[in-house]
């Protein structure tokens, strides 16, 4: 029975072999639209067309790159890139393909676990069609490959690499979904159906698809969704209240920092605000994750052995008080909500060509006035 197994085990393994790679280019020749989406998404950014991910990646390890699992995932040499025993190449289109098409659709399972989840992929039979997964009724097939519905695209996926990381030391580093959640909540935020067939030939008359922008914090029409924010002013007295709408939390990235900027102005000078060269000195209003090393403060999280963070969960709503000069006809309160790619401290640990990535980017914004 054993020596059975045994067969049936490399039997298997022969013939699940790795299948022919359909690299992003590829995916175009049928899927025009939604690889223009791609194009434009967070997906397609990866180690040699996204500076922050790389010179963050290069600081925590020169040596291994052990953020490929999740951002060069399809990598021929996953394990060599990992262990140090390779690095990241531009002439390998398994590189350079960043969160490719293909990786995202052989998903098989994700399976949970402590540090990170772990994405399981759909075993190839060798010379054959690979087999790409999605949520799709009736899927099409097509020359290159074949297509079917899985379940686990409604339940799991985005969890692979979208729910949490812990480092070596435990420490979380990155968190954006609860163990009890689902991807429903994310594809149908971030992946909202427009017009259009997901094919050239759209042989179902399907007339509209799951956009493929991965919509996040660079449109500047979405990021305004994510947040409530209203005041009310008694005296000298300002409460600011923030209510975060989204499914995860307000900030979930390490590298970014969410924050408020309050001013009272008459006749539009600033007479009043909640800092004066930073944000972070307003503390409580200052949504980013900090680190220690050994108690002291280090801004690359990948060593750290503390970690915290100033955040506003899952609809979760927050009220801030603050005592501003009495108002008098005319003042205007502003009440803006900023988004930072790149905080202030990572200049600290990196040096960014792209400065961009550190200015701050409007979310939303409010006034007051005195009548």
């Amino acid at each position: 029975m054993k020596q059975f197994l045994f067969s049936l085990l490399l039997f298997s393994s022969l013939i699940y072999a790795k299948s022919k790679y359909l690299d992003n280019h590829s995916c175009n020749e049928c899927h025009e639209k939604i690889y223009e989406e791609y194009k434009t998404s967070a997906h397609s950014k990866g180690y040699f067309n996204d500076e922050l991910h790389r010179k963050v990646a290069n600081k925590a390890d020169p040596k291994k790159y052990a953020c490929a699992t999740c951002h060069m995932p399809m990598a021929d040499n996953l394990k060599d890139l990992i262990e140090g025993k390779a690095r990241p190449n531009k002439n390998n289109k398994t590189h350079t393909d960043a969160i490719s098409c293909y990786f995202c659709h052989t998903i098989a399972y994700v399976k949970k676990a402590h540090k990170h989840n772990i994405n399981v992929k759909a075993r190839q039979a060798e010379n054959f069609k690979s087999t790409l997964y999605g949520r799709l009724l009736n899927p099409d097939d097509s020359d290159k490959h074949s297509s079917s519905k899985n379940p686990i695209y409604g339940q799991k996926v985005c969890m692979g690499c979208h729910s949490h990381k812990l480092n070596d030391n435990n420490v979380t580093i990155f968190r954006a979904m609860r163990n009890n959640q689902n991807s429903i909540k994310c594809i149908e935020c971030h992946m909202p159906e427009v017009e259009g067939g997901a094919e050239k030939m759209d042989k179902h008359s399907r007339g509209h698809h799951a956009s493929h922008k991965f919509l996040g914090i660079h449109d500047k029409e979405f990021r305004k969704k994510g947040v409530d924010i209203n005041a009310t002013i008694e005296g000298k007295v300002l409460k600011v209240i923030l209510t975060n709408k989204m499914a995860h939390p307000l900030i979930i990235q390490p590298a970014r920092a969410k924050f408020l900027r309050i001013e009272v102005k008459q006749k539009d000078k600033t007479v009043w605000s909640n800092y004066k060269k930073s944000p972070s000195e307003d503390k409580k209003a200052y949504f980013a994750y900090s680190f220690k090393r050994d108690g002291k403060k280090i801004i690359v999280p990948a060593t750290a052995t503390q970690g915290s963070v100033n955040n506003l969960n899952a609809k979760e709503s927050k009220t801030l008080t603050y005592t501003i000069p009495t108002l008098i006809k005319g003042d205007k309160v502003v009440i803006s909500l900023y988004v930072q790619l790149a905080k202030s401290d990572c200049t600290k640990a990196i040096e960014l060509e792209d400065k961009s990535l550190l200015k701050p980017m409007l979310i939303k914004s409010m006034i007051l006035s005195k009548l």
